[in-house]
């Protein structure tokens, strides 16, 4: 007899139960000079990486670029500005704003007056792997 299935990282997965995992309003409500990761997905198992994150009033995410996976962003509260490499404007960031981050493509978040909280989505990266150099 064999034990229960097991992810690629090992881990056990949680029930294929669909459930709610937080209520953005009530994340994003609390004061805006709050920054950081304000709620990330962790349920074992699971094929994608999400969290939600806020910046303070006029902070930044540097100018980068994602070389391996595509993100969608979701605006839910605030207001801010994306930049990319291609527009010579940044692009306002407002509440329901949905906006995707192709793999490769430079860009960079600025929160406005309010501060701004965002939702991220992405394909999981796999977990390190320990082995034997080749």
């Amino acid at each position: 007899m064999t034990g229960p299935a097991r992810t690629r990282d090992g881990e056990e997965p949680e029930a294929a139960t669909p459930r709610i995992l937080c209520d953005t309003a009530a994340l994003t409500s609390k004061e805006p000079t709050a920054a950081g990761v304000l709620w990330k997905l962790t349920e074992s198992g699971r094929q994608l990486d999400a969290n939600v994150v806020r910046l303070a009033p006029d902070h930044h995410v540097a100018p980068h670029a994602e070389p391996d996976l595509d993100v969608l962003l979701l605006v839910v509260s605030g207001d801010g500005a994306l930049g990319t490499d291609r527009e010579s404007e940044a692009q306002p960031l407002t509440p329901g704003a949905l906006v995707w981050l192709p793999h490769g493509s430079t860009r960079s978040i600025t929160a406005g007056d309010e501060g701004l909280a965002y939702l991220t989505v992405h394909r999981r990266r796999p977990g390190m792997q320990i082995g034997r150099a080749e």
